[in-house]
C-alpha cells in the first residue's frame, strides 16, 4: 500500500504518529485511564485534509471504552495535533480513530496454543 503514497503523504503519516503518540503519553493520558494506547499506523489523504489513525489499545478489554473516550475527545486531540503539526500543514486534517486488534487476535492465538501443550 505504501508504494502508492507520494513521499509526502508518507512523511506527514510518519510525523502524525509520533505527535500522536506523544499526545497519547502527555496530553491524553487523564482520559485514558491508565490504558496504553500505541498508535500502529497512520493513513493520510492525497490533500491532507483527512488521517485515519489506527491505534492498539492494552488492556485488551478497554478497548471500546477507549475507542469511546477517544471519539468523544476528538477535538481535543486534534487540537493538539494542530500545535505541532502547524508548520508542516497548511490545515490540520480531520482526524478519525480505528482500532488496530492485530495485537489482540496474535496474543488469543498465543494462548490457544499454550491450551494445546
Amino acid at each position: 500500500m505504501t508504494e502508492n503514497l507520494s513521499m509526502r503523504q508518507q512523511k506527514i503519516a510518519r510525523q502524525i504518529q509520533r505527535d500522536m503518540a506523544d499526545i497519547f503519553s502527555k496530553e491524553a493520558a487523564s482520559f485514558l485511564q491508565g490504558a496504553m494506547v500505541t498508535v500502529t499506523a497512520v493513513r493520510v489523504s492525497p490533500d491532507f485534509g483527512y488521517a485515519k489513525i489506527y491505534v492498539s489499545v492494552f488492556p485488551f478489554d478497554r478497548s471500546t471504552a477507549v475507542m469511546a473516550v477517544l471519539d468523544k475527545q476528538n477535538w481535543l486531540l486534534r487540537r493538539s495535533l494542530g500545535q505541532r503539526v502547524h508548520n508542516q500543514l497548511k490545515t490540520v486534517p480531520e482526524i478519525q480513530f480505528f482500532l488496530d486488534d492485530s495485537l489482540e487476535y496474535i496474543d488469543n492465538i498465543d494462548q490457544l496454543l499454550r491450551e494445546e501443550k
